[in-house]
C-alpha cells in the first residue's frame, strides 16, 4: 500500500467501497501501487499494468495493454473506437467485483505476463487516421503549416486528426482547424 495513493480512496464519494475492494485485489497480486494521472496505478518493474478509475455510471480497471489480453470472459471494453491499446473492465456495484474476483486476478496476471514478454501493441500509423478534407486543403495551400504539422510528434498529429475529424459538420471542422493553425505553427499539440 502506497500512502501517496490513500487520498484517492479517502476522497472518493460515489465508488468508495468498490475502489477499496479493487485496491485489495490489486495489492494481492504483488504489483507496486503508485499515483499516476490522479489515479491508483499498478506497475510491474516500473511498467504500467492497470489503473483504477471511476466515472458517473461505473468504476473500472483500465489495462494499458488490454487489447493484447485473451478476454476469455468477454468483459473487456474499448472506451471509444479510437482507443488502440487500453481496455476496461467496468463495474456497477461491489457485489459484481466480489463475484468476479478470481476472473479479475486472472486478467491481472495475464496483463503482467504480457508486460513480462515485452509484446508491444501494434499501433495504427498516423497516416492510417482519417485526414479531414478541410485540413488536407489547408496543408496543400500552406507549406509552412504542412511542414509544422509533419514535424509534430506522431501522438500530437493523431490528436489533431482525431479532433478535427470528430466534428460532424464541415463548418465545425473548418472552425477547429482555423483555431489551431497558430498552435500547430508554434509546434504545440492540441493539449499543450
Amino acid at each position: 500500500m502506497n500512502p501517496k495513493v490513500d487520498f484517492f480512496f479517502d476522497k472518493a464519494k460515489h465508488w468508495q467501497k468498490e475502489f477499496e475492494e479493487l485496491r485489495t485485489i490489486a495489492l494481492d497480486t504483488g504489483l507496486e501501487e503508485e499515483l499516476k494521472w490522479g489515479c491508483p496505478c499498478y506497475t510491474y518493474h516500473e511498467k504500467n499494468i492497470f489503473l483504477i478509475h471511476g466515472f458517473k455510471e461505473y468504476c473500472a480497471l483500465l489495462f494499458f495493454k488490454g487489447s493484447l489480453l485473451n478476454d476469455a470472459d468477454n468483459i473487456l471494453i474499448q472506451q471509444t473506437e479510437n482507443v488502440q491499446a487500453a481496455r476496461q473492465i467496468r463495474f456497477k456495484d461491489l457485489k459484481e467485483i466480489i463475484d468476479l474476483e478470481k476472473v479479475i486476478k486472472t486478467y491481472i496476471y495475464e496483463a503482467i505476463e504480457v508486460e513480462r514478454s515485452g509484446i508491444k501493441v501494434e499501433m495504427k500509423k498516423t497516416k492510417e487516421f482519417e485526414m479531414p478534407e478541410e485540413f488536407q486543403k489547408k496543408l496543400e495551400q500552406n507549406h509552412a503549416l504542412k511542414e509544422a504539422f509533419e514535424s509534430l510528434t506522431q501522438g500530437r498529429q493523431r490528436a489533431y486528426l482525431l479532433y478535427f475529424s470528430s466534428a460532424k459538420q464541415s463548418k465545425t471542422r473548418e472552425f477547429r482547424i482555423e483555431k489551431y493553425i497558430p498552435e500547430i505553427l508554434n509546434g504545440k499539440g492540441l493539449n499543450d
